[in-house]
């Protein structure tokens, strides 16, 4: 077990070194954004993969997610249905709440569903850590709680992963059912846009 954990651990860490270089202005004034724009039809599509973890632990202060809004019949669902949660929650590239945090996941879910355990994600991916800090992912999409492996999709982004857009899977790596907390193992395949260094003007002016 210790073995494969170092294991994935290393194939993160050399997956997001794979992904440096990523010509992409830091600079996200409307003047740079529009530069980009003008150039992204020469952008090629760049297969991307991530790898990390979701430490969604709420016996911890400040807990990473909480109930912020309910229905007068959540209380007698058995789904919980109306349920609406706030999620901020640490991203790392080991199982383990306390290992370094490489961003975050922010956002909503709200259980909307009367058959089954099933929540409306809405969450956007801040990473902070590595060549990407600064960029973000949106994912958008409908998780069944105890789905053995649930997919979503990845609806767009900004800084290096403007207009991505891909797969995200998950699976639970741990979940404690009487506290809450969980930790989820997440997969991100997606395309983003590597703008061509092709001119000296705007490698200078971009930051390339």
């Amino acid at each position: 077990m210790m073995k494969s954990v170092v294991l994935a651990g290393f194939l993160v860490m050399m997956t997001m070194a794979s992904l440096g270089h990523s010509l992409w202005d830091h600079d996200k004034s409307p003047q740079a954004v529009e530069r980009w724009y003008k150039q992204v039809s020469h952008a090629k599509p760049t297969l991307t993969k991530l790898h990390f973890y979701l430490n969604n632990i709420v016996t911890r202060y400040p807990p990473a997610s909480t109930p912020i809004a309910r229905a007068a019949s959540t209380a007698t669902s058995p789904t919980k249905f109306g349920l609406v949660t706030v999620l901020d929650a640490p991203l790392t590239l080991e199982p383990n709440p306390d290992s370094e945090v490489i961003g975050y996941a922010q956002g909503l879910f709200s259980m909307s569903s009367q058959e089954e355990m099933c929540t409306l994600m809405n969450v956007n991916f801040i990473f902070t850590a590595g060549e990407f800090a600064g960029s973000t992912i949106t994912m958008e999409g409908r998780n069944v709680v105890f789905g053995e492996i649930r997919e979503f999709p990845l609806v767009g982004g900004s800084g290096a992963f403007r207009l991505a857009n891909g797969i995200g899977t998950a699976t639970t790596y741990m979940v404690n059912t009487t506290s809450g907390d969980d930790i989820l193992d997440v997969h991100f395949v997606f395309y983003r846009y590597v703008l061509p260094d092709a001119s000296a003007e705007y490698a200078t002016e971009m930051k390339f």
